[in-house]
Order: structure tokens, then sequence, then C-alpha cells
């Protein structure tokens, strides 16, 4: 009875059973849902250093003293009322890339306020391309795009001095490859439509362009092929040239007698003192390269200097400048302000805040008036470059990369470029951040940092050939600690021991702080601070060659670091 019993019990059970597993196996799996809304309510807050970053664009405003427009490289248009005293952005909100590659203002209109995007120093590490050009007619309150979207990289921003609606803009075009997006463009309707008016072919672009202000309708622009590749940098070749329009840009004519048949970069400027004076910087071989000057408005040419100074590496630089009052000045910016007093035949160094220098303005009827913008930002000059306004005052910097420790408030360190590495804290007690809050650590622009977060005494960082710093906070020293000491500038990287990137890799090991790794074409380790290092990996990369020549070429080598090529990074 009992058994009959058990087996009855057993059968209105198990089919329960056995439907309760078949609903189970069949359940979809709960969706996860992560809920950040936590995070939706934080904002970024600007914490500096306020130590500005690199301008290659800059201009004046000719009825309005001490106002100034500047182009950032990454941080847009910003303008100054007070003579560089402080500075504001003007174009958040209506740019889509924030690089200004030029920027100039209406003589006859100062509403008028046209800029070209994407920088003109054809840099291999941080150049942000652009999107074309805009305008603003309301003296920088606002801003609409005015087309010319993929000429990518643009030199210069002319306007007609008397009809702002005439307006040309030379664009060198995409840097890593051919294309038709290049040239001298002109607008006769204030930007609503474009002309291209000068092009030579699709890997030549236009690097410079200058104006006779006394005949708008004369023009004279600077050519430039080029092409760059991650391991090198072509610069020049037989289609650069210099060219000259005397209706307006319509037609155009190849300046040939006196100049080398073939040559690089160039820069252009037609003296405003005296038209018939035209002044040209050109890359080219050996001592054909130098400052050239023509007294009969470009017909012909003849060299007045040699100096490698005014020439050195070319394709971030050639930037030339008449003065508009006195003819026989003339200034060559370059790694620093080369100034002229004799019609080109000699030049001194004229000292600026900052080097790497890309671009300046002088007022047309005061030429102790100008501004310059360099590697550290914009400058305001009233005696002719004898003082400057600061660039402590700009917030325009450029970083690599931040990484941070874990103290509390904790700090930011990263790379700026041309200038050093930093550590900044996130916060402070007093009513700011500002200069005592932050000081340079190991290494310089690109580095890579390494540290122990919650004991950040002792800072590895990086430099570009493969630079590695150990900084110690609490004593304020550092010291050099590279794996193979070597002169690697202007060598080629198939005959360095080690290769490595521009952004050669830092870390540290998560499990044992005072484990350093440090990357080239091969891993380092050090465990005793840099005293020694070991290898402890192979060559991770190609190690292909034909890719370790000059960094740059056919008339100028490129010596910095930034095309060394099989390397690591991350």
């Amino acid at each position: 009875m009992r058994l009959l019993l058990l087996i009855t019990v057993s059968f209105f059970l198990l089919p329960v059973n056995v439907h309760s597993q078949r609903r189970k196996r069949q359940a979809p799996e709960p969706v996860i849902q992560i809920q950040d809304s936590v995070f939706h309510g934080l904002k970024w807050r600007n914490i500096g250093p306020f130590r500005g970053g690199r301008s290659v664009a800059s201009s004046g405003v000719l009825k309005q003293p001490m106002t100034y427009y500047m182009g950032g490289t990454g941080s847009g248009i910003w303008k100054t009322t007070d003579d560089g005293i402080t500075w504001k952005n003007v174009s958040d909100g209506f740019l889509k890339t924030g690089t200004v590659g030029a920027i100039a203002v209406s003589e006859s209109d100062p509403n008028v306020v046209v800029a070209g995007m994407g920088e003109h120093a054809a840099r291999g590490v941080m150049t942000s391309m652009g999107d074309g050009v805009y305008k603003s007619t309301d003296a920088g309150k606002t801003w609409k795009h005015m087309g010319l979207d993929y000429t990518r990289h643009i030199s210069d921003v002319v306007i007609h001095p008397t009809n702002p609606d005439i307006i040309y803009v030379t664009a060198q075009g995409a840097q890593y490859g051919p294309s038709a997006d290049r040239g001298i463009y002109r607008s006769l309707n204030g930007g609503t439509s474009w002309e291209r008016v000068l092009f030579i072919n699709d890997t030549t672009g236009a690097s410079s362009l200058s104006m006779d202000m006394q005949n708008p309708r004369i023009l004279y622009a600077s050519m430039w092929e080029h092409r760059r590749y991650p391991w090198t940098m072509e610069s020049g070749g037989e289609h650069s040239g210099l060219y000259k329009s005397t209706d307006g840009g319509t037609s155009w004519e190849k300046l040939k007698t006196g100049l080398p048949e073939e040559f690089g970069k160039s820069g252009i400027s037609v003296s405003r003192a005296n038209p018939e004076r035209v002044f040209a910087v050109i890359e080219a071989e050996g001592t054909k390269a130098g400052v050239y000057r023509s007294d009969n408005a470009g017909e012909k040419w003849q060299q007045v200097n040699k100096n490698r100074v005014n020439v050195a590496r070319s394709w971030y630089y050639m930037e030339i400048f008449a003065d508009p009052q006195d003819q026989n000045i003339v200034y060559v910016l370059n790694a620093p302000v080369m100034k002229s007093i004799d019609g080109g035949k000699s030049f001194s160094n004229l000292s600026t805040p900052h080097g790497d220098n890309h671009h300046l303005w002088i007022h047309p009827n005061n030429n102790k008036i100008m501004i310059n913008s360099n590697d550290g930002g914009a400058n305001v000059s009233n005696n002719a470059g004898k003082s400057w306004s600061t660039q402590q005052n700009q917030s325009t910097a450029q970083f690599y990369r931040v990484i941070t420790d874990n103290l509390v408030p904790y700090n930011v360190y990263g790379g700026q470029q041309d200038n050093s590495a930093i550590s900044i804290a996130s916060r402070t007690n007093d009513f700011g951040i500002d200069w005592k809050d932050w000081h340079s650590v190991a290494g310089c622009e690109s580095a890579y940092l390494a540290f122990d977060p919650d004991n950040p005494d002792k800072i590895y960082g990086g430099c570009y050939q493969g630079i590695i710093e150990k900084w110690v906070a609490s004593s304020n020293e550092g010291k050099s600690i590279k794996e193979y000491p070597e002169l690697a500038l202007g060598n080629v990287p198939a005959d360095f021991k080690y290769r490595y990137n521009w952004n050669a890799p830092i870390i540290s090991s998560p499990h044992d702080r005072n484990t350093i790794y440090h990357a080239g074409n091969v891993v380092f380790k050090t465990v005793d601070e840099g005293q020694s290092w070991t290898v402890i990996s192979p060559d991770l990369t190609r190690n292909d060659k034909e890719k370790q020549g000059p960094g740059g070429g056919p008339y100028t080598n490129e010596a910095a670091g930034g095309e060394n090529y099989n390397t690591t990074m991350y």
C-alpha cells in the first residue's frame, strides 16, 4: 500500500518538476543595464596651465588699436581688445574643426574676419587638418562656414583692401596624399562661391600669397610641391615655383629669372612701401637656398642672403614679411625671428617670448605695432619687437596625453607641445588654479610619464629621440637615464642602435611600481631606477630598412625624429 501511494505521488509531481526545468532552460538571460546617470552630471572645467600653445595665424585690426585675433592649433579663434592683456575665445560653438591656419581682417570693414582652417606647418605629429573657410561679419561674435571643405590645410587668407567681398585663399591641400583641392582660390562675393584660379597638380599646393596693396590686382604666390609619409617629408621638386598675377588672379605667370630651377617650400612678400621690391625665402639645394629679392616687381631676382638660419627645417617655417613702411626692413620667421634693415643682405635675431615662429602681422601705418604667432601662442608688441605681451594668459596648450596620481586632491601630468611636461593640481583651497599650482617634471613635450600613483616622488618622463629622464620631486633634481645614449639628431634611423618613436612609451608595472618599462624597437626594463636596463624582447617591428632613411628631402633633412619609423608605440 505504501509503495502504491509513493508511485501515485511521484506521478503527480514529476510532470510539474520537468515542466519547471524546461521553463527554466527557455527563460532569456536578464539584460544587464548600467546606470551611469551619476556621470551625466559631471562637467568639464579648465585647470590650466595658462601657458600658450602653438599658433600659426594672427592679425590686428587696422582702425581699432589694441584689438587682435589669434588662431590656435586646436583651440579655435581668440580675440583681445586690450593689447593681449586678456584673450577671449570667440569661436566655440561655431567651428567644426579647431585648428586655424590663417586669419585676416578686412582693412575697409573691421567687422569682416575670415579664417582658413588647418594649420600650414606640416608636422608629422600634432598637426590638425581643417574643413575650409569660416567668416564673421560681426567682428567675431558669430561665424559661418563658407565652403572649401576639403582644402585641409590653408596657409594664407588675403582680403582686398577696399572691397571685402574679394577674398583669396591659399590651400596647401592634403599632406599624405594627392588631392585636387589645393592651389589659389578666389571669391568675388564674400565667400558665397569660390573659383580656383591657380592649380599646378594634385601634389602641389599654395604656401604663401602676397598682394600689392597699392594695386590689388597684382598678386604674388608661392607654390609648393610636397607630400608627407610617416617615415619622411618630401618637400620640393620641379613643380614648386613663384607666380605673379596682374589681373586679380585670373591669369598667372611663373617667375624664373634669377631663381633656382627647382626648389622646395617658399614664402613671398611684396613691400607696401615700394611695390617694385619683392622678397622671397626659398628652400633649395645647398647654397641656392636663402633670401631672394626682386627690385622690378618680380621680373628678375637675386639671392641676397644664404644664412642657413633663414631656411632651416623648411617645411615647418619659410615665412617672410616685408615691412609696410620701410622697403629695407624685412623679417624672416624660423625657429628665431630674423630681421634685416638693409634689404635682406644681413640679418640679426629679434627676440620673441617663444621659439618656432610662424606668422607676423605689422600695422600698415605704424610698423612698431605688430603681433607674432609661434609655438607658444601669440604676443603683441608696440615697439617693433623690443618687448612683447605675455603668453602666460592663453589656455591654448596642446597636450599629447595625461595621467593622474592618487593623491587627494589628485594631480594631472602631461607633456605640452613644444614645452615641458608638467604636473598641475586638480583643485586648490584658494581662488583658483594658477602659476603656483603647477611645475615642470621629467621629460618634454612628447612625454609618456610613469610613477607610483600613491607616492609620485620619482617620475620617469620621455622626450623625442628616445630620451628618458628620472626626476625626483623631493629634491627637484633630474638626470638622463637613456638606455644607450647616442647623438641621433640628423642621423638616419637605420644607423641607430635602437629606434624610438616620437612618442616612445614609458609605463610602471602595476605589480611593482619600481619596475619601469620603456619601448623603442625593443622593450627595455629597469628595476633600479634606470641605473641599468635589460632588453626583454626581440625587435617588435618590421625593421624595414627602406623606411629608415633621412627624415626629409630632397633638399632639407628633418633631424628632430618625428619621422623615425619601425618603432613601438601604444
